[in-house]
């Protein structure tokens, strides 16, 4: 990746991102310019504590965090340290800067900005920038655009009933499956687990994927895309003890009278439907199973959710 976050999508994209032939000091570490402004009060590098690291790209990520006195520097002292770095690292090959602030050095971002920086992404604690430094337009990709939202349809299939609720909080009262948002690094079968745990009381056991909704201008997303999946679970507890913040009621509802009910949200009344017809004829009709792999990336797994095939094409050694 490029700094901390890039992450490449697009066709020929790494071709693009061949890195040009930088000059680099020990330790990999950009060798920044070194002149002082003895009349103005400027120090060098070393003395700021700023230690610039280099990606396999040809960037540089530089991370306001490491400055050993931030509220001893100036932002006078700050603009001519900046200016005079990102001559040097232009003329060193590097092709972009991300600069990361913590919000206690929020003050550095209006220098920053005055510099070409531009907002790249924030979150709880800091800000990202970034600098473009070679020629032509900017390939760095934008961050993240989509928020991901987690149901589970929590099916007992001894008694034909599944969970639902009542959202507190909304005009409508409509009946819908308990769910959220997933949190980062999370799975998506953790997620509705959890999710349906915190607001029923239920715990569960992830058995597949039934559906994703894509939606793009969500103003729940921030005017974001949102991303909505729904899961098929299996209980292991059925007393309700719901949260009451969140919900306004809870119960276990027999799944034909889901699928038949108005007072339900679109989505329920057609995913009750999926499931009341994989409940009947058999889930392998209608589940999208999940299998783990390893990753072309050392020591990282991802998981791969498919309809499951026959057993006859499972084993490479029978096609023809």
């Amino acid at each position: 990746m490029l700094g901390a976050g890039w992450w490449a999508r697009g066709r020929g994209f790494w071709r693009l991102l061949q890195p040009l032939e930088p000059r680099f000091g020990a330790g990999g570490r950009s060798r920044l310019p070194l002149r002082q402004h003895a009349a103005q009060g400027s120090c060098r590098p070393a003395e700021i504590g700023l230690q610039p690291r280099r990606d396999k790209y040809g960037g540089l990520s530089v991370s306001l965090s490491q400055l050993r006195s931030p509220e001893s520097l100036g932002e006078a002292t700050f603009q001519r340290w900046l200016q005079d770095s990102v001559r040097q690292w232009k003329a060193e090959g590097h092709i972009a800067v991300w600069l990361h602030v913590p919000i206690l050095q929020s003050r550095f971002i209006a220098v920053a900005a005055e510099q070409g920086f531009t907002f790249h992404h924030a979150e709880s604690h800091s800000a990202t920038l970034t600098l473009w430094l070679a020629e032509g337009c900017s390939r760095l990709p934008i961050y993240a655009t989509h928020q991901l939202g987690v149901a589970g349809a929590v099916l007992d299939v001894h008694t034909g009933k599944v969970l639902v609720v009542q959202d507190r909080n909304k005009t409508t009262n409509a009946w819908k499956f308990p769910g959220g948002l997933s949190e980062p690094g999370e799975d998506i079968g953790n997620t509705a687990t959890r999710e349906v745990f915190e607001e029923t009381g239920i715990k569960s056991e992830f058995k597949a994927l039934l559906s994703i909704r894509q939606q793009h201008r969500h103003p729940g997303a921030f005017g974001k895309s949102d991303l909505y999946i729904i899961c098929r679970l299996e209980p292991s507890s059925f007393s309700i003890s719901f949260c009451q913040q969140e919900c306004l009621r809870c119960e276990w509802m027999d799944l034909t009278e889901l699928a038949k009910t108005k007072e339900a949200t679109p989505i329920t009344s057609n995913i009750a439907r999926l499931l009341l017809y994989g409940y009947r004829e058999g889930f392998d009709k209608i589940d999208i199973t999940m299998r783990e792999f390893p990753a072309v990336y050392t020591g990282l797994f991802y998981k791969l959710y498919h309809r499951q095939l026959p057993e006859d094409w499972r084993n490479t050694t029978n096609l023809q």
